[in-house]
């Protein structure tokens, strides 16, 4: 049985939660805050140049956008690939998705000028920038190193 160690965004404490309790929207062992977004639901969630600070530049962690738009045939090749990532490092990794066409603000803001283009953040910082549709081990690699 593997724990996932999740970081409460209200007062700081790091909580151990056992994978197999992660559905039961676990809460901070301190303060009692939800710890439910935290963790995220396993799957990629939709962000838009209004929500992108919160979700991931005040994100007590790592993020990866994903920047692309829906016309992309190599965006919809690393969808699948980013979906079983969020699943398998739930709780270690927040994957969040940015559709470029509609978002032009942050495109510009962090010169995304090809998608996909995945943005790796840790602690609001932008860490790694991987341009192009690479292989899930490459693309695992790149985000295991800023894990550690």
């Amino acid at each position: 049985m593997e724990n996932i160690i999740v970081k409460c965004p209200s007062c700081g404490t790091k909580n151990r939660i056992p994978s197999h309790r992660l559905n039961e929207t676990p809460v901070c062992g301190k303060c009692r805050a939800s710890l439910k977004d935290v963790i995220g639901a396993g799957k990629p969630i939709n962000i838009t140049d209004s929500s992108f600070n919160r979700e991931v530049i005040e994100h007590p962690g790592a993020v990866l956008v994903d920047c692309w738009a829906p016309w992309c045939g190599p965006c919809r090749m690393v969808s699948p690939i980013l979906d079983e990532i969020a699943t398998e490092y739930m709780g270690r990794v927040k994957i969040v998705k940015l559709n470029t066409d509609e978002n032009p603000g942050v495109s510009s803001q962090y010169g995304i000028r090809s998608i996909p283009t995945l943005l790796i953040f840790r602690n609001g910082k932008q860490v790694d920038k991987i341009i192009g549709a690479l292989p899930r081990q490459e693309i695992e690699r790149r985000l295991i190193s800023i894990l550690r």
